[in-house]
């Protein structure tokens, strides 16, 4: 990483995660593998901004922890790719063994609980294929039509307008997103006690 971390993928530990790390990858992974229209990709880090904003939307008064597990909810792909859903189900349990490590890593580097508890997995869920409806229809040439049909209707009552971001202002906006939280949750942002000499 370049932290100067190295992560053990099929071990990964906490305290080799950064959360400078992952701003700076998901600010350069692209989401729909970059077919999109405009002159930057939307990248995961912008959107796991708009899945936060949308999760506390359907649930206003969301507690600061959950909206750190929706901002975190893709992390793991900051090693490994946004992959499309049929292509993570056609490589099968063990890639999802792998991911599931990894997120659980993720989440105790940030004292979230390993496995996030299934409300707010639902939540997370709703509000990410809410954030993909957008996406479809704005960036990616889907018909309204098509994109009710795949990812159902954005909840009521929320509207969004994408414009894709440079990575280096996504992935600055992410980090500044992860200090208002972290600081919301009791993390300190920057020094805390997971960082080693």
């Amino acid at each position: 990483m370049l932290s100067g971390r190295r992560l053990d993928l099929l071990d990964p530990s906490p305290f080799d995660i950064e959360i400078e790390d992952i701003a700076h990858g998901l600010a350069r992974v692209a989401r729909w593998n970059g077919q999109t229209i405009g002159e930057h990709a939307f990248s995961v880090a912008q959107h796991s901004l708009v899945v936060e904003e949308i999760a506390a939307h359907i649930r206003p008064g969301l507690e600061p922890k959950w909206r750190l597990a929706a901002l975190l909810h893709d992390a793991s792909e900051y090693v490994i790719g946004d992959m499309i859903s049929p292509f993570k189900s056609a490589l099968g349990s063990s890639y999802k063994d792998f991911e599931a490590r990894l997120e659980a890593a993720i989440h105790v580097r940030f004292q979230l609980p390993p496995k996030t508890p299934q409300t707010i997995k639902t939540l997370i869920k709703k509000a990410d294929k809410a954030c993909a409806f957008y996406e479809a229809t704005q960036l990616a040439g889907f018909t309204r039509r098509e994109s009710l049909q795949i990812f159902g209707a954005p909840p009521p009552g929320y509207d969004l307008v994408i414009e894709p971001q440079p990575a280096a202002i996504a992935q600055q906006r992410y980090l500044d997103r992860y200090r208002v939280l972290a600081e919301a949750v009791g993390i300190l942002p920057g020094a805390d006690a997971w960082h080693t000499e």
